[in-house]
C-alpha cells in the first residue's frame, strides 16, 4: 500500500515547504544546545533573526520548544519527548515481540502479524510469514480500519463504550465484503463477545478467502495499544481451528504484555 505524492508547483506550496524546512533546522540546533539565544540560533541557522523568531514561536505553540523569559532562552519542549517517547515504545514493541510471533508461527503453522492501533486505524509495523505456499501478508505501514481487522477489533473491545463511539464515528464503517461488520449492532455484539472470550476473529471482513485471528497488547496503564494476529486462507484457518488458534494467539499478546511492562486487563 503506498502513498502517491504529486509535485509542489505552487509558490504558497513552495514556501510552506521551504518554512518547514528552516523550522525542522531550528528544532535541530536548539536540541542540540542546552538554552540557546535568538542571536545564537539565528547565527548557526542562518536565518534572520526575525524569521528564526517566528519558526520559534510557531513550535513553541506547538510544545515542540520552551523560552525562559528570566534569561532569555530557547530549549527543548516536553512535546519532542512524547514524539520520542512513542517512537521508544514502538521499537521496544517491535523488537521484543518478535521472538513470540515466531513461536506462534511455528505453533499454528501460519503468519504472525503485529499491529499498533494509530487514532483512526491499525498500522502493521511486523509480520513472521508462514512456509506455507499460499499465505497472508501485510506489508509494514499497511493500515487496517478498526472494524474490519482482527487485531482493531480486539483493541475496541477494551475501550470504553463512548470511545468506541468516538473512533467508528470519525472513521466510518466501511462495508469490504459481504461479512464486514458494518453496523453498530453487530459490530457492539462482537466486541462483547470478544471481551469475554479474549480474542477476536475476522472472518473474511476485509479480504474474501482470509481469516484472522487476534488478541490486545496492553500498555503499563492497561490500555489497548496493539495486538498479535494469525492470519491465513479459511481453507486452513476453519472455523473448528479457531478453539486452537485463539487461546495461542491470546497467550502470545499476553507474552508481549509482559516483556513492555504492559498490564493485561482481559
Amino acid at each position: 500500500m503506498g502513498l502517491c505524492h504529486r509535485a509542489f508547483n505552487g509558490p504558497s506550496e513552495a514556501a510552506s515547504v521551504q518554512s518547514l524546512d528552516r523550522a525542522l533546522r531550528i528544532l535541530a540546533i536548539v536540541a542540540e544546545g542546552s538554552g540557546l539565544s535568538l542571536s545564537e540560533i539565528s547565527a548557526q541557522s542562518g536565518l534572520a533573526a526575525s524569521t528564526a523568531y517566528r519558526m520559534l514561536t510557531t513550535l513553541e505553540n506547538h510544545g515542540m520548544v520552551e523560552f525562559d523569559s528570566s534569561d532569555q532562552l530557547w530549549s527543548i519542549g516536553v512535546e519532542t519527548y512524547r514524539m520520542g517517547a512513542a517512537f521508544l515504545r514502538r521499537r521496544k514493541l517491535v523488537d521484543r515481540a518478535r521472538i513470540v510471533m515466531q513461536e506462534l508461527m511455528e505453533k499454528t503453522g501460519e503468519t504472525a502479524n503485529l499491529g499498533v492501533a494509530e487514532d483512526d486505524c491499525v498500522v502493521f509495523v511486523s509480520q513472521v510469514e508462514t512456509h506455507q505456499a499460499i499465505r497472508a501478508f501485510f506489508r509494514p505501514g499497511t493500515r487496517s480500519p478498526f472494524h474490519a481487522s482482527g487485531i482493531g477489533k480486539a483493541v475496541l473491545a477494551h475501550l470504553e463504550p463512548e470511545r468506541v463511539g468516538a473512533i467508528l464515528r470519525k472513521a466510518g464503517l466501511q462495508r469490504f465484503t459481504d461479512r464486514t461488520l458494518s453496523d453498530i449492532p453487530a459490530l457492539a455484539h462482537d466486541l462483547a463477545t470478544i471481551k469475554l472470550r479474549g480474542w477476536s476473529v475476522d472472518d473474511e471482513e476485509r479480504h474474501p478467502g482470509m481469516r484472522c485471528v487476534a488478541s490486545a497488547i496492553f500498555n503499563e496503564f492497561g490500555e489497548p495499544i496493539g495486538g498479535v494476529s494469525v492470519s491465513g486462507p479459511t481453507v486452513r484457518v476453519t472455523p473448528e481451528r479457531l478453539a486452537e488458534i485463539g487461546p495461542l494467539v491470546h497467550s502470545a499478546a499476553a507474552e508481549v504484555t509482559k516483556m513492555i511492562g504492559g498490564v493485561q486487563t482481559g
